[in-house]
């Protein structure tokens, strides 16, 4: 909570607490201030004040009696008869002692050296009451408290020294012997006291302010000793605060003295819907101000609160086991407190850890992703590919995404994905935009920066559901926070990959079986041959490109993973090691270089094209009445059987349609080999920084080589 609106929420003070000095203790009298005068009220250095005559018309025995009795009265706060207490309104440490100018000099002086004692003793007086009220905090509260009792003792010394005066066994030597052992820490305190009443210290500052004071009196072991036993009392609160974070993960904190901050409009649920969801960092944070002696465990701190109150969420009612001996009951300079809260958090963090691998089943989760989004069991796929071709070669406005559900879920029942328990989390999803221009969106991800100009990336004038369809997952909480909408999103992009590259390679292995059935038709013409070889290294460089995606990208970093989440001692550590598995994936995937990724696009293109070209190469080989035939997109060797041959009048009579068709083969081969060939100057320029570009190349940098 806020501290401000902690504040507003405290209930107020009662206003004769205030305006009747007289019920607080504070019995010394104000003086206004207006401009040009100052003008005192009650009290005067002469008849005003109670006396009949000047002090100094007595005896220097009778003044030293009455002095003492006005001293004994000033340590406590209240008037004598020759001795004033003055205070200037607004100013509450500005405190002057007044004493009848007819005094005794020595007992003047006496009374000067008694002074600093008596302001002492009125400034924590009145840090006491004043920060008694409720807005000042727990920690206030506390110190206050503690103050308190210190001047209780304090009250009772003055109480004792009283009736030694009246017993007459009391003398100015005396009063001084008493008194002057307790002026070191008294002064002391009221330091402490004016620093906190002038930067209106709450909570953590009050607790660092005493640690610094009496870090600052080292010297002075009594003094020392006595503001570490105020910085003990004060941080109680404090610690029971503490105490609840760490051993329930609930924040007490009426007040807003805590140094962890709840962020209650940061909701669990963004984790499925939002990309940029912050629920995990700043749903809980660290304020600025922290107690100096928690400043190195603050980050654990936070992290137990944190494993706890996901434990409540989820319904798991968990605490801590806290033995007597382990209660967070004082921050002293044995560090028994650090011990408390390392235990804790093994704990909570041991406890979070086998409710997500074990009641959740995070492992199953993500084995079931890997799967569907990284095509894992590619089965369900060549099914859903083959019912929904149809559907997807539609515009993406134009897709039904609940046909494709149906599709989709059809071809999990009818595979082995249909024994996952899991595959009804599984659902479909069409994207707007192209792959490359999805990821220009992604603000987070290190994308090279070397990538071509922006015109260079524009979006084709018509994409079909082919080059935008995704799969999605239905993750519940609180396995979103390991798999969050972002580490989804990036699976979304690998799928999207793969996915467009398994449709080239069903592509060209349509137009390879052409050539397959072209050839049993005993047609080895210069257009087939040269076609055949060129489809050949298409293949040959999709299926390269395939092989390395799965084999040399997903498998070994996924298994690296699978193996660092076995030792991992937290879900932060769990979470860490996911994304990085994922941040590796894109990154050696290709899809974090846009200037690779366009060329690969390219490669793809120009296949796809290709595929789709050969419907003419076989109509111009083939008789008009064969081809509806032809008609599916992708042919078996058993449709050509049959297949009537033209007769030699009829392939005479199209010989220059050969000829274009020829023409038009060949130029895809020379495109493809020049976008294939201009890989290497990339691949060579960026294998040093990144090694796995190096691997890339082996693989797709031989096609063609043996043409």
């Amino acid at each position: 909570m806020d501290s401000a609106a902690a504040i507003s929420l405290c209930p107020s003070t009662p206003a004769w607490n205030l305006d009747r000095p007289f019920l607080t203790g504070q019995f010394y009298q104000e003086t206004k201030i207006t401009p040009g005068t100052t003008e005192y009220k009650g009290v005067s250095a002469d008849s005003s004040s109670g006396a009949d005559k000047a002090i100094g018309c007595y005896h220097a025995t009778i003044q030293e009696l009455i002095v003492i009795d006005d001293l004994l009265s000033t340590l406590i706060g209240i008037e004598g008869r020759y001795i004033s207490i003055k205070k200037v309104r607004g100013k509450e440490d500005d405190i002057t002692f007044q004493v009848d100018a007819s005094m005794d000099l020595a007992l003047q002086e006496f009374a000067k050296r008694l002074f600093p004692l008596c302001e002492s003793y009125i400034l924590i007086n009145q840090f006491v009451e004043t920060r008694s009220q409720f807005k000042t905090g727990l920690v206030n509260h506390a110190f206050a408290a503690a103050l308190r009792a210190l001047l209780l003792d304090y009250q009772a010394m003055v109480a004792q020294l009283e009736h030694q005066f009246r017993l007459g066994k009391l003398s100015v030597q005396g009063l001084w012997f008493y008194c002057q052992p307790m002026m070191g820490s008294m002064q002391a305190l009221s330091m402490v006291v004016k620093k906190a009443a002038a930067n209106n210290c709450v909570g953590s500052a009050v607790l660092n302010l005493l640690q610094s004071q009496a870090k600052a009196m080292a010297g002075d072991h009594v003094v020392r000793s006595l503001l570490e036993k105020m910085s003990q009392s004060a941080s109680t609160a404090y610690l029971g605060i503490l105490e609840r974070w760490v051993y329930e993960g609930v924040i007490d904190d009426p007040y807003g003295e805590f140094f962890i901050a709840e962020n209650k409009s940061l909701q669990k649920e963004s984790l499925t819907q939002d990309y940029d969801a912050k629920y995990w960092q700043q749903r809980y944070s660290l304020k600025d101000e922290i107690p100096s002696f928690l400043a190195n465990a603050a980050e654990t701190i936070l992290i137990t609160g944190k494993y706890l109150n996901v434990m409540r969420e989820c319904g798991h009612s968990i605490q801590i086991p806290v033995a007597e001996k382990s209660k967070l009951t004082s921050a002293g300079s044995n560090h028994h407190y650090l011990e408390c809260i390392k235990s804790a958090y093994d704990f909570a963090s041991g406890e979070l850890l086998n409710l997500v691998k074990n009641k959740y089943d995070l492992m199953g989760k993500l084995q079931s992703i890997k799967h569907y989004l990284l095509l894992d069991q590619g089965d369900f796929l060549v099914h859903f590919m083959d019912t929904a071709r149809e559907e997807l070669m539609k515009k993406p406005d134009e897709i039904s995404v609940e046909k494709l559900q149906s599709l989709l879920d059809l071809a999990l029942r009818s595979t082995a994905a249909g024994a996952d328990p899991c595959h009804e989390d599984l659902l479909c999803c069409v994207e707007r935009t192209t792959l490359l221009k999805r990821l220009s969106t992604l603000k987070d991800l290190e994308i090279s920066r070397s990538a071509p100009d922006s015109n260079d990336l524009e979006e084709p004038l018509s994409i079909t559901g082919l080059e935008t369809f995704s799969l999605n997952y239905k993750v519940r909480w609180p396995l979103s926070l390991v798999i969050s909408r972002k580490a989804l999103t990036k699976y979304q992009l690998i799928f999207r990959f793969l996915f467009h590259c398994k449709h080239v390679d069903r592509q060209l292995s349509g137009a390879w079986q052409v050539h397959q059935g072209l050839r049993k038709l005993d047609m080895q013409g210069t257009t087939v041959s040269v076609s055949s070889l060129l489809c050949r290294n298409m293949l040959k460089f999709i299926n390269s490109l395939l092989h390395y995606l799965t084999f040399e990208v997903l498998e070994p970093n996924w298994h690296v993973m699978l193996s660092r989440l076995q030792t991992a001692k937290s879900i932060d550590e769990v979470i860490q090691y996911h994304d990085f598995f994922l941040d590796k994936c894109l990154r050696e995937c290709v899809l974090l270089s846009p200037a690779l990724l366009k060329k690969v696009e390219r490669l793809k293109l120009i296949c796809l094209q290709y595929a789709a070209a050969m419907q003419r190469l076989i109509t111009s080989s083939l008789d008009n009445n064969d081809n509806d035939t032809l008609s599916n997109d992708s042919p078996s060797i058993e449709k050509y059987k049959n297949l009537k041959l033209r007769t030699p009048y009829q392939m005479l009579r199209l010989a220059p349609e050969n000829v274009t068709v020829l023409e038009s083969v060949l130029k895809f081969e020379k495109e493809f080999s020049f976008e294939l060939h201009s890989l290497g100057p990339i691949l060579s320029s960026g294998s040093r920084a990144e090694p796995y570009l190096t691997h890339l190349a082996q693989w797709i940098l031989g096609v063609g080589k043996d043409q």
